[in-house]
């Protein structure tokens, strides 16, 4: 299960040593509901190999003004603390899996 992430403990993950995913995302976001089912599987499937998180961002609003965040959905991805790339909008489970593998 995809974990909640906040402004107030993001720089923990971030700063694991583990790659991470962020989805930003709210709840009257549409396309955001649409990719929630997809972030909760990638956190099944690579359990223990990357953390995958969500950050509401109507509930936290430091961490997406820091990364630029204008629109929702977006998921970035991050290796050694570093933001590595990322995905604005809807997207197919595939192309979402070609970043996570990516980052390991």
């Amino acid at each position: 299960m995809a974990l909640e992430f906040t402004d107030e403990n993001i720089k923990e993950f971030i700063n694991s040593g583990k790659p991470v995913i962020i989805d930003f995302w709210a709840e009257w976001c549409g396309p955001c509901r649409m990719v929630g089912p997809v972030v909760e599987e990638l956190a099944k499937e690579y359990d223990g190999k990357v953390i995958v998180g969500k950050m509401d961002v109507d509930n936290n609003v430091d961490t997406p003004n820091e990364y630029g965040i204008r629109n929702i959905p977006t998921i970035l991805f991050f290796k050694d603390g570093q933001l590595v790339d990322k995905q604005v909008g809807a997207t197919q489970k595939s192309a979402l899996v070609a970043k996570v593998e990516a980052l390991l």
